[in-house]
Parts: structure tokens; C-alpha cells; sequence
């Protein structure tokens, strides 16, 4: 007997999510809940990271079609990143929905093939994290900003005055008051 090492999980990859839909598909209509944890591993945009091994709440109906089945809910999604004002390291949960067609005989770009009794929501599941996380993450809605005292502004005593520049020397002379010129004379 030969035991094979497992294969190195791609980070680019969706999670693999079988769920069995035999008893589901008997008659449209039919409806089935799943309501579990599962681990997306790393996922990250820009901004936000979903930390290894990326536990993520999975809250979702599905539904039987006379020709496939519909699955409709939500995603919790834990995530840390820095602030976009303070740069500061902020953390939260955000929910994505999850909103996915499947079919025996998938014919537009839309739809997921159903896989004799079997759907993958794996990829349904990496797409809404993916889509929930924030790109512009704040520690709280009103962030000041950096901290003066951390980041302070300096200036080079040297450069007090830049020369003026000669092409504009003639509009040193322009004036807009309101009164006319005493004399012209």
C-alpha cells in the first residue's frame, strides 16, 4: 500500500465545498439550509487580509429548480488590514453575499454545473469573501487621520522664500482695488 503526500493547497485556488443535493433535486421547490464554518485559507485584496487557515461563516438556502438549483445568503467574513487615514492595524467582520445558479447542462457564463448529485459551493464561497472584503478599511468611522505628534510636518529652514519666478514679474504690478487711480495726469 502506498500512501501519497496530499498536494500543496493553491492560494489562487477556491476551497473545495461538496454538498449532496440528491434528496433536494426530487422535487422543485424542495429547500436545504447549510449552515457551517469553512476554511477559505488566505485570501487578500489591496487592503484587507483573511488570516490562515481564513475560518469563514457560511449562511445559506438552497433551493431546487425543475432544471438545477438556486443558493442564496451570506458570508461572515473576518478580516485586518490598516486603516486608509491613520494607517493604523484595524480588524472587523463584514458579510458578502452569496447569490449562485446551478444547472445539469450549464449554457451561459452565469450558472455552475451540478455534478451528478453534488455541487461545489467552494468557488461560490471564495468569490463573496473575496467580494466582501474592504478596500478602504477605517479603524472607526470618524479616524482623524495620522497623529501629529507621530508624524510631524518639517520643513527645511533654508528654503524660507523661493526666488520669484521672472515671467511673472509683470503681474506684481497688477492690482484690483475698487478705486480708480488718483492722477492720471
Amino acid at each position: 500500500m502506498t500512501v501519497s503526500a496530499p498536494e500543496p493547497i493553491d492560494p489562487l485556488s477556491p476551497v473545495a465545498l461538496p454538498i449532496g443535493v440528491s434528496e433536494l433535486r426530487r422535487r422543485a421547490g424542495n429547500r436545504q439550509h447549510v449552515d457551517r464554518e469553512v476554511q477559505v485559507g488566505e485570501l487578500a485584496v489591496s487592503t484587507a487580509t483573511v488570516v490562515a487557515p481564513g475560518e469563514v461563516h457560511l449562511d445559506v438556502v438552497m433551493e431546487s429548480l425543475s432544471d438545477g438549483l438556486t443558493v442564496h445568503g451570506t458570508v461572515s467574513v473576518p478580516w485586518q488590514g490598516d486603516c486608509r487615514r491613520c494607517l493604523e492595524p484595524t480588524s472587523g467582520t463584514v458579510d458578502g453575499e452569496v447569490a449562485e445558479v446551478f444547472k445539469d447542462h450549464p449554457d451561459e457564463g452565469d450558472t455552475h454545473r451540478i455534478d451528478g448529485d453534488v455541487v461545489d459551493l467552494g468557488p461560490a464561497v471564495h468569490d463573496a469573501t473575496v467580494l466582501a472584503l474592504p478596500l478602504a478599511p477605517l479603524c472607526r468611522p470618524d479616524c482623524p487621520g495620522p497623529d501629529p505628534g507621530a508624524f510631524p510636518v518639517v520643513t527645511d529652514p533654508d528654503q524660507s522664500e523661493r526666488p520669484a519666478d521672472t515671467r511673472w514679474a509683470a503681474l506684481a504690478d497688477l492690482r484690483f482695488d475698487s478705486n480708480p487711480p488718483e492722477s492720471l495726469e
